[in-house]
Parts: C-alpha cells; sequence; structure tokens
C-alpha cells in the first residue's frame, strides 16, 4: 500500500474519531493523512479546525456509515459512556448508537466494558482493545513518566533525588519508573508479586521485596506510588506511612491505593490517571501508530469492511 501517513492508503474509507482529549486530535489529524474520510466528536475541537477532518453536530453523525471507529484509551466511565469532557452529553456507545455503521465495521479502543462487548457481537463489529498492548504501552510511557514525575515534584518539598520511594508493580509503566527514579538518584524499592519482575527491578539498581513485606517498608518511605489496578495498598498500610509521605496513584480505575483512606489520615495524594494526555502530540501519534498498524493488518488479511 501507498499513501501518506507511512504508507497506509485508506480511500474509501470512513473512519469516525469519537471522544477523548488532546490526543485524539493528533489521531484525527494522522488518519486524514491516510486520505479517509475523518469525521470526529466528543474531544476538544481546535479553533483552527483539522485539515481534512468534519467536526459533526453530534455523535451519531460521526459515527453513521463508519468502516473504523475510534473511542479513548479510557474508554468509558462507570455508566458505560465514552470519555468526553469536552461535550456535555453523554455518549453511550449501545446498540442502537453502533447500528450505523458500516457493515463489518471494526473498533478500537482501550478497554470495553461487557455491555459494549454485547452490543458489538449482536451487530457483527470487530472490537479491538489495545490498552494492554506492550508495544504501545512503551510508545506511551515516557509520557506516562514524565507526568509522574511532575505530579511527584509539584506534592513534595523535597527533591526525588535521595528520597525513599516504593512503586508497587513492575508492569510496563511500574518498570519505566523505577529505573527513572534510580537515574534521579532515589533510594527505590519495587514491590512485585513476580519473582522475575523483582528481579528486573534489581537489575536497574532497585531494590525489591514481594507484596507482602510492604508493612515493614511503609514506615520508612518518603514517597509510594502504585502502577496496579486492583487495590493492594489499602488503609491499614497507609497507616504505616509517615505523616509527610505522598501517595501518587498512576493505575487505570479501580487504581491500587484506596485514595479515600490516604485522605482521612491527611497524606498528601494523587491519582494521576491520564498521564498520557501530558503529551498529547507524541502520545496521539503513537497511538495512531498502533491503529494503523491493526487496519493494516486486516487488509492484508481480508478481513476489512468493503469500502
Amino acid at each position: 500500500m501507498t499513501g501518506s501517513d507511512e504508507g497506509i492508503d485508506l480511500s474509501g474509507f470512513v473512519i469516525a474519531v469519537v471522544g477523548g482529549d488532546r490526543r485524539e486530535q493528533e489521531i484525527a489529524r494522522r488518519a486524514a493523512r491516510s486520505k479517509a474520510k475523518v469525521k470526529a466528536y466528543g474531544f476538544p475541537w481546535p479553533q483552527a479546525g483539522i485539515a481534512g477532518v468534519e467536526y459533526t453536530e453530534n455523535a451519531a453523525r460521526a459515527i453513521k456509515g463508519a468502516h473504523f471507529g475510534l473511542f479513548p484509551i479510557p474508554a468509558s466511565a462507570g455508566d458505560g459512556s465514552l470519555f468526553a469532557p469536552a461535550v456535555p452529553e453523554k455518549i453511550v456507545p449501545e446498540e442502537t448508537f453502533l447500528r450505523p455503521m458500516a457493515k463489518g465495521a471494526h473498533i478500537f479502543l482501550g478497554v470495553a466494558r461487557p455491555e459494549l462487548k454485547n452490543a458489538a457481537q449482536a451487530l457483527g463489529v470487530t472490537l479491538h482493545e489495545y490498552e494492554y498492548d506492550v508495544a504501545l504501552m512503551y510508545l506511551r510511557g515516557p509520557a506516562i513518566v514524565e507526568g509522574a514525575l511532575k505530579a511527584i515534584i509539584e506534592n513534595t518539598d523535597i527533591t526525588i533525588h535521595r528520597s525513599h520511594i516504593c512503586v508497587v508493580g513492575q508492569g510496563t509503566i511500574g518498570s519505566l519508573l523505577a529505573r527513572t527514579l534510580v537515574l534521579l538518584g532515589a533510594h527505590v524499592q519495587v514491590a512485585a508479586r513476580n519473582p522475575v519482575q523483582r528481579a528486573a527491578a534489581q537489575a536497574v539498581g532497585a531494590s525489591s521485596l514481594t507484596l507482602d513485606q510492604l508493612q515493614h517498608l511503609m514506615p520508612k518511605l518518603d514517597i509510594l506510588i502504585s502502577s496496579v489496578p486492583v487495590q493492594i495498598v489499602d488503609a491499614g498500610l497507609l497507616a504505616l506511612l509517615p505523616s509527610h509521605a505522598l501517595v501518587v496513584d498512576v493505575a487505570a480505575p479501580p487504581g491500587g491505593i484506596d485514595l479515600a483512606a490516604a485522605k482521612a489520615r491527611g497524606l498528601r495524594h494523587v491519582w494521576a490517571r491520564g498521564l498520557g494526555s501530558r503529551a498529547p502530540v507524541t502520545v496521539g501519534a503513537s497511538q495512531w501508530s498502533g491503529i494503523r498498524d491493526r487496519i493494516a493488518a486486516l487488509l492484508a488479511a481480508g478481513k476489512a469492511p468493503k469500502r
């Protein structure tokens, strides 16, 4: 294939970008370079517009006839509506909403709720979830790490250098955070269940411990960071922290720290979700690269909808 966006030509296809934030501006901009017809709704619309992108009057107009729907990575709220803080109404991708899409359409998003999965299956729409795409997470990772550092700096009276910090979780983001904090001169402990992850933490200069050992470490910490989307740090553990400690939760909902308990204890606390929005051009470009490659694979396999 030849085209204007790194080798992909989507002439004749309709792409709907629905919901999101400034990352979706860059996704829509790059999608338009592929020569697709791009319709958008629900993210902040720049005053100068976006070349090749039509901003519709509502979400229904954007999704109508779309071969590919691009929804946000933080895909939906607890009520099933798409993440779309730029518009007043809720956009709920239920069966009625999706029905006007092209036959055999595909939707790309972070994680789909069961209701969306059921609606898509009923209509023959294929969902592609990429919240946990490791390659994509590494591309987004630097922006998330930079955002976490910003949150730490703004909410502490001490330097990261020589601070005692624990990172709970050693997945993609946890490992990048631990390595960066070590390079900044912090005394870093990584708490992880997996022995391989604990060994990886030691390889970059951090110390490691099991989750069961956290209670012994808490009284010594200046900063506690969780990257695990399961609540591991509960009120009991938070009660063991020094009063000056900062807790930062970078995990997706429901988060890894009981922030209500942290507030009740009077601890400085930050739920730093959505840090990928800190560098919307960089992160939007990386998200589009993952979507673009998936669309290219569908075309190569003959699984894309008819134009």
